[in-house]
């Protein structure tokens, strides 16, 4: 797609004569804000993140905790194929 502006664009798909759509300015102005605000946010995180220091004891918690929730995930689909392994495969998917 080419990097046409916003009026290019109305223009094309509506024509010169189409109708201006309700508060348009407003909610792309809203839009620009809140995502501008998302990237706020996400830089004083990444800044208190970096600026904070982590003892070993809370990394080796983290770990454990998301090596539990992988061993959980797998333990579940496991499951999940061995219970759809066991259906027999002959009867149809539907019942009347």
């Amino acid at each position: 797609m080419y990097n046409d502006s916003l009026d290019t664009l109305l223009l094309r798909h509506y024509g010169s004569n189409g109708p201006v759509p309700e508060a348009l300015e407003t909610r792309i102005s809203a839009s620009v804000q809140g995502k501008a605000e998302e990237l706020r946010q996400a830089q004083r995180l990444a800044s208190r993140m970096r600026d904070q220091r982590i003892s070993r004891r809370r990394v080796i918690q983290m770990f454990a905790l998301g090596s539990a929730g992988l061993g959980a995930i797998g333990a579940g689909i496991s499951s999940v194929q061995a219970i759809l392994s066991s259906q027999d495969g002959s009867r149809p998917a539907y019942s009347s």
